[in-house]
Formats: structure tokens, sequence, C-alpha cells
């Protein structure tokens, strides 16, 4: 059975959301200022990391990670300069 989950954090004036559909295989989308700049997929429970911009001058590159499971999938933030991970938080959509 296939479930969306939904992700969002604002960082340096810039949103970044994640929707995460999971079942047999797992897909990510990530939208940055509402754009979708990102994409991944991978089979059952195994993370997944998309790397995307955020628009700054000059942009800034950051990565999502996405931990399907097992049980409910959690995301982060990973800021490539310092890799410093934040937490996503989970919205209802």
């Amino acid at each position: 059975m296939t479930r969306r989950h939904h992700f969002h954090i604002d960082h340096r004036g810039h949103s970044v959301s994640a929707t995460v559909r999971t079942g047999h295989s797992t897909v990510v989308e990530i939208l940055v200022d509402g754009k979708e700049t990102g994409y991944g997929k991978t089979r059952g429970d195994e993370p997944v990391t998309v790397p995307v911009e955020l628009p700054t001058d000059p942009p800034t590159a950051v990565s999502v990670r996405v931990t399907p499971g097992p049980g409910e999938p959690s995301c982060r933030l990973i800021l490539t300069a310092d890799g410093e991970p934040q937490v996503m938080a989970p919205r209802a959509y």
C-alpha cells in the first residue's frame, strides 16, 4: 500500500519541502520555494539522499536525506558546507 508523507523546513529564507511516497519502492520529490528541484528513488527501507541547491547568491548546495523506515519515515536537511543535519518537520497535507 502506498502512503504519502510530507516534510518541511525554512532555511536561509527559503522553503524546502519533501514529499515521500512509501510502498514497494520509495519516491522522494523535493521542492525549494515551491519549485521541484530534486527527485530520488530507492527500494524498501534503504535511505536516499537527494542533492539540491538553495537559490542564494551564490547558490547553496544542500541535501535532503530521507530514511523511509522501518515505521514512519524521517527527513533531514543536510548542509553540505558543514554537514550539520536539521530535522524537517512532518506536515499533514
